[in-house]
């Protein structure tokens, strides 16, 4: 078995999505193999790229050039199927690129055990996404995507506290606060298959956001900074959009965020 490190770097070097999320899939197997009994297996380290290789397509767009699809159709809940899978696909390097780019700083085994189920994960989470696009008679790169998803990746690259900041805890978070509306969005269309997807996403969303804010919580203490306002720092440091109610609280309290954590950066926006 290779160490983690170069598992890791090897995911963000396949381009096609099924190709990397099936070597995602067997790598994960390979660490809890490795990890069973209270095995400590190799973390090393790796020389990651600065951006993931990715398929010719989709064709990535600026986000206000994608074209917008009202969701009630057939074609915006194509759209929106695409939408989330491409998200998928990005998490599933983000999840990889954090153990790749950050081992200069020590941490705990359960750092790996949490990032390298989230990327597992998220690999299920992009499968998901690419067969519901199937059954809809279209699948992943018929649409042009976002090309704005790997911005915070490349933002926070020599920042592993910005890293966990930005992205768990505030990009995943997001998807907490839209998912129900979308799961509304198929139960109406009364697509089961679309349903049960978004469903198994959302509850898994919500350990991932949850390993963020354990592991920036860590970190905080490790070097004796409020958490509170940490984040607020790092956020406005590096979020380039806007944090905007509605907010699922329930599910971010779960998560291990509080109100005081996203409410005070939502008001001075």
């Amino acid at each position: 078995m290779i160490a983690l490190a170069q598992m890791a770097e090897a995911v963000l070097r396949t381009a096609d999505g099924r190709e990397k999320t099936a070597l995602s899939h067997d790598f994960a197997a390979q660490w809890r193999s490795a990890r069973a009994d209270g095995g400590m297996p190799e973390i090393g380290r790796a020389d990651p790229p600065l951006h993931p290789a990715r398929p010719a397509a989709p064709q990535l767009l600026s986000p206000r050039d994608v074209p917008r699809r009202r969701p009630g159709t057939p074609e915006g809940r194509i759209a929106l199927l695409h939408a989330v899978a491409h998200i998928e696909l990005n998490a599933v390097d983000l999840h990889w690129d954090i153990i790749a780019r950050f081992t200069d700083t020590k941490m705990p085994i359960g750092f790996y055990d949490d990032w390298v189920k989230a990327a597992d994960e998220e690999s299920k989470h992009f499968n998901l996404m690419c067969d519901c696009l199937e059954a809809a008679g279209s699948f992943y790169g018929a649409l042009p995507a976002h090309a704005g998803m790997w911005r915070a990746a490349e933002d926070t690259v020599d920042d592993f506290m910005g890293r966990l900041a930005v992205v768990p805890m505030v990009l995943e978070a997001r998807g907490l606060d839209v998912t129900p509306g979308m799961i509304e969005v198929f139960k109406r269309a009364k697509d089961a298959g679309a349903i049960a997807a978004l469903e198994t996403i959302y509850a898994e969303e919500v350990h991932h956001v949850a390993y963020g804010s354990k592991w920036f919580h860590f970190l905080c203490g490790r070097h004796e900074l409020d958490p509170t306002e940490k984040f607020h720092a790092l956020v406005r440091q590096y979020f380039h959009g806007q944090l905007k109610p509605p907010f699922n609280e329930e599910k971010r309290a779960e998560a291990g965020i509080p109100p005081d954590f996203y409410w005070p950066l939502a008001d001075s926006r």
